[in-house]
């Protein structure tokens, strides 16, 4: 990271903070005294959908100047993703928010030359494509590091960069059923259940975010050479990892996590109960402590002379005798009763709560985990908050992921590369921008 580069934002929105200016930016800056902490880092994001995308938004929460690349004319396929309104992505308004977002065929020699002009200028660049495909296009990584040698490729694939999957297209859905996730999700007597959102991608993105730190880290940190390095990240890897006890299992005991509903493998009682209102809360008693305050304070305090309850062990073998009589516990109940008096037990409880709820409940309010932010079609358009939150050098939400193709091409390629205006009207007609 350079001292020259700091972070320059774009545009304001309902956050108050002010932020430093980078020094090729020819607008005055502004100062304060808590800048986020990635303003020295720009990143590239070469990226199409999410995987990779989402650790580029990340880094560009908290302060770094990410500059999104998009093929003319038809740009990242998540600008056409549901949901929409008017005819404008929701998701490309939150995954692409603080992104500068340019045109740029980097297929083209003269966007290949472009590219590595902003390479120089970068701290990390994120890329999503097959294995190879960058090399095939003269940009391999040798041809990166001879023009920034200390630039940090995050590289993000279904399977990996190396190994005999690695050409396979990775999409996240069939990258959750290679991670072992999907085989042990559901109920033992129907299909196992896809995920309802991209959860490889955005875990992946999130590997990714950490990829990219702990390159820049090492990179610049006392004892480090200054020199960059690659990042090998695939879909499924990044699930399988969160797997953590079902692997030993296997190995030493030879046992499959199959699908068991709501009940977790490794605690008991843990799950999905309905109330008598008909509506739904969720239970974890997983500690010897949780659970004999739970059966003190429900009434079933016999239970912790029964046997078969013993110990979590033994919960978890006799669980389809256990959950009964809790599931009977809280039909008796209302949602709010039952939790109320969970909750001064100091029982794990929580309501299911939908979006609606959400947008309606107190606690996420004061965690300011939905924020307000400009859109420029919309108005105001609510999107989730920052993670983590900093105590001294928090984030913050800049702007929206921009409508319009190239909306920063004058920026990037005037402002930042030098480039005049007859050079770039010529880049346009060439179809390289």
């Amino acid at each position: 990271m350079r001292d020259e580069d700091i972070e320059r934002p774009v545009s304001q929105d309902s956050a108050s903070e002010s932020e430093d200016f980078r020094s090729d930016d020819p607008r005055p800056s502004t100062t304060t005294h808590h800048s986020p902490p990635l303003t020295r880092i720009r990143a590239l994001d070469l990226t199409t959908m999410f995987s990779g995308a989402f650790g580029a938004s990340l880094l560009g929460d908290f302060g770094a100047d990410v500059i999104k690349v998009e093929l003319p004319g038809t740009g990242d396929p998540v600008r056409g993703m549901a949901p929409s309104k008017d005819g404008v992505s929701l998701t490309w308004a939150v995954l692409s928010r603080n992104k500068r977002s340019v045109t740029l065929d980097i297929r083209k020699p003269a966007g290949r030359e472009l590219l590595l002009q902003l390479v120089a200028k970068s701290d990390v660049l994120f890329e999503n494509f097959r294995p190879g495909t960058l090399g095939r296009y003269g940009l391999d990584y040798p041809t990166l590091q001879a023009a920034n040698p200390g630039i940090v490729v995050v590289r993000v694939s279904g399977y990996g960069q190396s190994g005999p999957y690695r050409d396979k297209a990775g999409f996240g859905t069939p990258a959750t059923a290679f991670s072992g996730l999907t085989y042990m999700t559901g109920y033992p007597d129907r299909a196992p259940v896809n995920q309802p959102f991209p959860l490889a991608d955005y875990a992946t993105g999130i590997f990714a975010a950490l990829s990219a730190l702990i390159a820049l880290y090492y990179r610049d940190a006392d004892g480090g050479d200054g020199q960059g390095q690659e990042a090998d990240l695939a879909l499924y890897e990044s699930l399988f990892r969160l797997l953590e006890s079902t692997v030993p299992a296997y190995d030493q005991h030879g046992t499959v996590a199959e699908r068991r509903g709501n009940a977790l493998a490794v605690a008991s009682p843990v799950g999905t109960f309905a109330t008598r209102d008909g509506r739904w809360v969720v239970l974890t008693a997983s500690t010897q402590r949780t659970f004999e305050r739970f059966c003190t304070v429900t009434g079933l305090d016999w239970l912790l002379t029964d046997e078969r309850f013993a110990t979590n062990e033994l919960r978890v073998s006799n669980n389809a005798q256990l959950e009964p009589l809790v599931a009977a516990w809280f039909a008796a109940r209302g949602r709010d009763e039952a939790i109320a008096l969970l909750d001064r037990a100091g029982v794990p409880i929580s309501p299911i709560v939908s979006m609606e709820d959400i947008f309606e409940n107190e606690h996420y309010a004061a965690r300011d985990n939905l924020i307000e932010v400009e859109h420029p079609t919309f108005g105001i358009l609510r999107m989730p908050g920052l993670v983590p939150k900093l105590s001294r050098t928090p984030g913050r939400v800049k702007h929206v992921g921009a409508h319009e193709l190239g909306a920063f091409n004058t920026e990037i390629f005037g402002d930042l590369l030098g480039l005049t205006e007859e050079q770039r009207q010529q880049l346009k007609a060439d179809g390289v921008i």
